[in-house]
């Protein structure tokens, strides 16, 4: 007896299509060019997942340096101090402060110096 598929074919190819919706050329209208566009765009995307927290890392010391500027010291010089005073703050609320609070950002920096 044979098994005859068409329904749930059209349902995994229908579902691999709309989730390729967007994409350039053939990749978003063929079955096949678009299932292997897939398979490579979540392996990017579990890979990117990972380099984002580092993206944001890179931001908020550059944010940092940015509010330090101001005040007439480096950044490296900032966290070597911040650390050797016990004064336990990370880099996200840091950046913060120097983008939204400047005068609470300037007391942390008058306290380093």
């Amino acid at each position: 007896m044979r098994v005859k598929r068409g329904a749930e074919k059209n349902r995994k190819h229908k579902k691999v299509l709309e989730q390729t919706k967007g994409f350039r050329l053939s990749y978003s209208k063929l079955y096949r060019r678009a299932r292997e566009a897939l398979l490579h765009a979540k392996q990017y995307s579990y890979g990117h997942r990972r380099k984002r927290q580092g993206q944001f890392r890179r931001l908020w010391i550059q944010r940092i340096n940015a509010g330090l500027s101001e005040h007439e010291m480096s950044y490296s010089t900032f966290i070597n101090v911040l650390k050797t005073k016990n004064i336990e703050i990370n880099r996200k609320i840091l950046a913060d402060l120097a983008l939204n609070n400047s005068e609470a950002f300037a007391e942390i920096v008058k306290a380093v110096k």
